[in-house]
Order: structure tokens, then sequence, then C-alpha cells
């Protein structure tokens, strides 16, 4: 067995999805660690151009080009990834904890008789073993799991638990040919959907205006959006707001919502419980607003502001105005 880390590139619609980037930086640390090469692993059609874009943050990139895998497709994604794990034997294998990982990961690891862990925040590893930090009983506590890895294995890690790096590397390619010996029929790709029309992709913004159970009523939403407006920035919440029904499942940050990563994140009128730390921590800046000065969430701010969310709100935008 190598003791290289190999990290599953995800990419949807022609675009590299940012959680590659994580991913790659986590197997970069690791793999000086092990003494082996990060390897980029991307799969689909007509991806020269991604596959070229990530020599900076591999020290090697492989990748295999095949019709059937135009668009992600598990029973395709599996037999490819599983002929290059037979044939290679890597450390490790990483993945995004995400809806390719929920599908592929398990089955993959069954098919190859190898060890997985999924969902994990962190991960380290010691020797020929890995250990995981993984987040339970939702949020309130992490548990700490562990495999050998003498045969392989594979880990997949939450969007946004980590930080993504530059590249600073200057990877080789190398194109695999692959063929395939079965035909999948019972499943097939219909269509990607588009979000709605009109719909706010948070994940994708810049700048986030966040709120809590504190802003107390549904009508004092619009002094918020105001403020986002003032400022370029989208509206997004905690889980009450979304449980009140005053904004839909789409703006909820958090374990059991969306991880963002934006270059500021405005939290107004939220306690910061870990659910919701979860979802924002990696922000580059983080400001609070939050008149209880034990509010959990000012562990994780860059700025806070201990006072009333009614009085501060108004006197940022007049303030964000003046600027203007």
């Amino acid at each position: 067995m190598s003791k290289d880390i190999y990290a599953l590139a995800e990419h949807r619609q022609g675009e590299m999805r940012d959680v590659t980037f994580e991913i790659l930086t986590k197997a970069k640390i690791l793999a000086k660690e092990t003494g082996g090469s990060t390897v980029a692993v991307i799969l689909g059609s007509g991806i020269d151009n991604l596959a070229e874009s990530l020599k900076s943050y591999a020290d090697k990139v492989v990748y295999i080009e095949n019709d059937k895998l135009g668009h992600f497709h598990s029973e395709y994604y599996q037999e490819a990834l599983k002929s290059l794990f037979e044939e290679r034997k890597p450390f490790l294998m990483v993945m995004g904890h995400t809806s390719v990982a929920y599908e592929l990961a398990p089955s993959l690891a069954l098919k190859l008789d190898i060890p997985v862990i999924t969902g994990c925040i962190d991960f380290r590893i010691d020797g020929s073993s890995v250990y995981s930090v993984n987040s339970v009983y939702g949020g309130k506590v992490n548990a700490e799991y562990s495999f050998n890895s003498e045969n392989g294995g594979i880990v997949t890690i939450l969007a946004g638990s980590m930080p993504a790096e530059e590249g600073g590397l200057s990877g080789e390619l190398e194109k695999v040919s692959f063929s395939f010996d079965l035909e999948f029929e019972d499943k097939i790709f219909l269509q990607f959907v588009e979000a709605v029309a009109g719909e706010i992709d948070i994940t994708q913004a810049e700048k986030i205006i966040s709120i809590g159970r504190g802003i107390k009523e549904e009508e004092n939403l619009a002094m918020i959006q105001e403020l986002a407006d003032s400022i370029g920035g989208v509206v997004a919440c905690s889980r009450p707001i979304v449980d009140a029904g005053w904004l839909p499942k789409s703006r909820q940050v958090g374990s059991s919502g969306k991880t963002v990563k934006p270059k500021l994140y405005i939290a107004i009128g939220i306690s910061g419980d870990f659910q919701h730390l979860m979802g924002m921590r990696n922000a580059d800046t983080i400001i609070a607003i939050n008149k209880d000065p034990n509010a959990p969430i000012f562990g994780a701010a860059d700025y806070g502001i201990v006072d009333d969310l009614f009085k501060v709100v108004p006197a940022l935008k007049d303030k964000v105005a003046e600027l203007k």
C-alpha cells in the first residue's frame, strides 16, 4: 500500500465545488505526515480544464474520462474508483460529505472491503491508524472514531469544517483510460434541476446578515433586509426563524441547515449554540450583536456588540449611509 492521500474532486455543471479545495488542503497536510503524495482524483466527461485547474492543489491529478461519467452516477463512479483504488492502493481516500459521498462512500467501502467514517469535522493520522472527530447528539458532543488503514480507508468531511488554502503545488496530470464492463440501467441520470429562479444561495454569498430569535417579530425582518441591502449582503437565519416560518429552510445556517464561508458574517440576536456555529465558524470576519454578554456567539466572534439590536441595527444602517 502506498502512503498517498487521495481526494475525490467534486464538480457540478462545469465548476469545481468549494469542498474540493477544503479536502485537498487537508490531504496535503496529511500527505506530508505520511511521507506520501497528495493525489486529486476527478471523474467526468470533457474535464481537461477542470483537471488542469487542480494542478496547484495536488502533487498529481488523476482524471478518468468517460461519457458515462458525464453526470454523477454512483454505480459508474464506484466501478471507476474501485479499479483505481485496487490498482494503486492509496493510504486513504478523502471525500466531501455531500450528496455524492452519501451515496458513494459506504457502497465503495463495502466493495473494497475497507473501513469508512463519514461526516467528520476533523481527522488525523497516527501510524497506520486514522482518528476522526465527529459531532454527535445534535452538536453537543464531539466523538472520536478510528480505524486501521493498513488496507486503505475512506473518510468524508463536512463541508465548511476545514479551511481551504491556496494551492502552491505544481502537480502533474495523468489521464487514465477506463471502460465499463457493466451497464447499470436500473439507475439513470435524467436532468440537473437548477434552483428556483430568484432563490438566494447563501453558500455563495460574501456578506451575510443572520438573525435569530432575538428579532422577536416577523415584521422586524424588514429592517434587517434594509441593512443587508445597504451593504450588498443577504439575510440568513438560525433554526428558530425557519421553525416560525419567517424564512425558508434554504436560508438556515447550521448543522441542520447550510454551511457558509462569507467574508463577513453579522449575527444579530443569535445566541450561538453549537449547531449554528458549525455552519458559520469559518467566515473570514464574524460580528455578533446580542444584549446577553454571556451568549456563546461571542466566543466565535471577531467583534462583539453587547446591546439591544433594535438600537444597534438602525445605528449601523445610518453609518453605512454616511459612508456612502
